[in-house]
């Protein structure tokens, strides 16, 4: 049972929901609630707690994508988006429950870990978000040298800045990045 490959139904839905096909928006949170069920029951069965609590979970993330469909950037894939949700609320509720990671027997926690793909989306749109506080001359420049892997030359050519100042605002970004996330999630 893979999402991924029902991506284009979701993500039409999604988009006709946002515009305001209240039918189109009632089907996609039908459709997703089968795979968040499946992934919710994966999950605590690894951790070591009985399916009983999926139902629970499906609901929460159902109510979180319906109250929050306004964040979704359109020009994104859907799945990641609902993915990095249901793990907000996975997680959500190992704290509720006084659980973690931790309480799963070790030959199970890097399978978890490893299983579990929406970190690196979850990675992806916080640096996203944090990278959008940046000005746009910092972030172009950390996405030339430091994502990109560009030279500092590449970079300043690519830029129409000159290499002291690509490796400046690397500099200054990388720091003010850092303060970011130092105090907190990105906004």
């Amino acid at each position: 049972m893979d999402i991924r490959a029902n991506e284009p139904e979701f993500r039409a839905l999604m988009l006709k929901g946002l515009e305001g096909d209240a039918v189109a928006h009632k089907a996609l949170l039908k459709g997703l609630s089968a795979y968040l069920r499946a992934y919710f029951k994966g999950q605590l069965v690894r951790i070591g707690r009985g399916p009983a609590d999926a139902e629970d979970l499906v609901q929460e993330t159902l109510i979180a994508l319906h109250i929050h469909r306004h964040t979704y950037d359109r020009s994104q894939l859907l799945t990641p988006w609902v993915y990095a949700i249901a793990r907000y609320k996975l997680v959500d509720y190992l704290r509720r429950a006084k659980s973690s990671v931790t309480d799963v027997p070790i030959e199970e926690a890097q399978e978890l870990l490893a299983d579990d793909d929406s970190s690196a989306v979850e990675s992806g749109l916080d640096l996203k978000k944090l990278m959008a506080q940046l000005a746009p001359k910092t972030r172009q420049a950390i996405q030339f040298v430091k994502l990109d892997g560009l030279s500092v030359s590449e970079a300043a050519e690519r830029s129409g800045m000159s290499q002291s100042a690509i490796k400046v605002s690397v500099h200054r970004g990388l720091r003010a990045l850092s303060l970011l996330v130092r105090q907190g999630s990105p906004s």
